[in-house]
């Protein structure tokens, strides 16, 4: 006779310690894994930046690869995790900072006390700034050749005009060429602090077993005033189509709406909604732009949640001869689904939501960022049972009610990368039925 039992999802507890200094861990514990994942993260990137320091968040997160005095070389830094196999990564976004690492279990210690030495004794020398700026050069560069990365700076743009929402967050290579050490060592003094900093570990570990390490290596790590991050300005469109001419075989398209903040009630609901509309192969956009006309090989939609505001995009490559045949049937789809959803597509969607995130919860390093990214940025965290029964909650009328809320003519902006010439060709084309 055999028995079994339903485990609980793994976030569905979490342990959670503040440091005097006010540094934060967090920590899930799961045996079914040999991988520990740790995420150092800091209340830090673009939104924190003046546009004289544009993509200093961006250099200073490279800058902590560059060495330390005990491991004075970069090779010396990733040798740490990767000569014993693991993962060693960093992240700059508009709202966190994050160092990562994933290592077999047995290693996650020593790569803690990396992470830790990084955070505390980053050597910042002249000439390392100097050749990492280079570096940050070719990759801003880099940005300006790919199409699919263009298109969405310029959208980014269109959606938040003159602020630091809407600049690359890497900055341009005037802005990062006229950053100096002194400016960098000042934003270690803001921003790398304690109470602005989350560690999240998961994998198999004990969580006290963490606490004690990390209070011995960061206990100590001072605290300050954090710079805020600079708040959204909602402004009306003025400029509603960024066209950038290229003589590609290929146009690359992006609308973007005005969308929601992270604590926005009907959050869930769009989400859902993107499912429907642009998420999958069975999505609307999908099957009648791909399957039905043969407009494009990839189309998708997706909703982007941050702290004070958000955008709603779908994104598209067309073959420039037929532009303008794909952009009234993107906007038609758009304007359908305001008049709501069928009760398949909303009992799939659910369903397809709920096993997304329980797969993804399956990663050490998904775990981290989840648990780490929502304690920094909301000080609290959902578990993953919560959010699933907030989204079992999401009701047809619901998602109607969000479309309605974010898919408005007036906030319709449109940015274009492609062989045009004419933007106003585009911007006498966007209007929503």
């Amino acid at each position: 006779m055999t028995t079994s039992e339903t485990q609980p999802l793994v976030t569905s507890s979490f342990d959670r310690t503040v440091l005097p200094n006010g540094l934060r861990i967090l920590s899930s514990t799961f045996r079914h894994t040999n991988a520990v994942s740790i995420n150092f993260l800091f209340g830090a990137g673009s939104r924190y930046e003046t546009p004289e320091l544009a993509g200093a968040s961006h250099l200073f997160e490279h800058m902590l690869f560059k060495g330390t005095p005990s491991r004075p070389t970069p090779r010396q830094i990733s040798e740490v995790v990767e000569g014993v196999g693991g993962t060693l990564n960093a992240f700059t976004d508009r709202e966190v900072t994050g160092y990562w690492c994933r290592v077999a279990q047995p290693n996650y210690r020593e790569s803690i006390d990396l992470l830790a030495d990084m955070t505390l004794n980053s050597l910042f020398k002249d000439d390392d700034i100097a050749k990492e700026k280079q570096v940050v050069y070719e990759e801003i560069r880099a940005s300006y050749d790919s199409p699919g990365a263009r298109v969405s700076v310029l959208l980014d743009d269109l959606l938040w005009p003159d602020q630091p929402m809407g600049r690359d967050i890497a900055g341009s290579v005037e802005s990062v060429g006229a950053i100096s050490r002194a400016q960098m060592l000042k934003y270690l003094e803001t921003q790398y602090v304690a109470s602005n900093t989350v560690i999240a570990v998961a994998g198999n570990i004990e969580h006290t077993d963490v606490v004690d390490q990390i209070s011995g290596l960061l206990g100590g790590l001072h605290d300050g005033k954090i710079l805020p991050m600079f708040p959204y300005e909602p402004k009306p469109v003025v400029k509603r189509v960024s066209l950038e001419h290229r003589p590609t075989e290929q146009a690359h398209i992006a609308f973007g709406i005005a969308g929601l903040a992270n604590n926005d009630p009907d959050r869930h609901a769009l989400s859902i909604m993107s499912v429907i509309l642009g998420e999958t192969m069975s999505s609307r956009l999908f099957e009648e732009v791909r399957e039905q006309r043969g407009l494009a090989y990839d189309i998708h939609s997706g909703a982007h949640f941050y702290s004070d505001c958000g955008a709603f995009i779908v994104e598209s490559g067309i073959d420039p001869a037929r532009v303008d045949e794909a952009i009234p049937v993107i906007l038609n789809e758009l304007s359908k689904i305001r008049d709501g959803v069928t009760e398949a597509e909303w009992k799939q969607a659910l369903e397809l939501t709920k096993g997304r995130m329980m797969l993804r919860m399956e990663e050490s390093r998904a775990v981290s960022s989840f648990l780490g990214i929502q304690e920094l940025l909301r000080n609290k965290v959902e578990t993953v049972d919560d959010i699933i029964a907030n989204i079992a909650a999401v009701t047809q009328e619901d998602i109607k009610r969000a479309a309605n809320r974010v898919i408005k003519s007036e906030n319709l902006v449109l940015s274009i990368v492609g062989p045009f010439d004419d933007a106003s060709h585009f911007e006498d084309m966007l209007k929503l039925d």
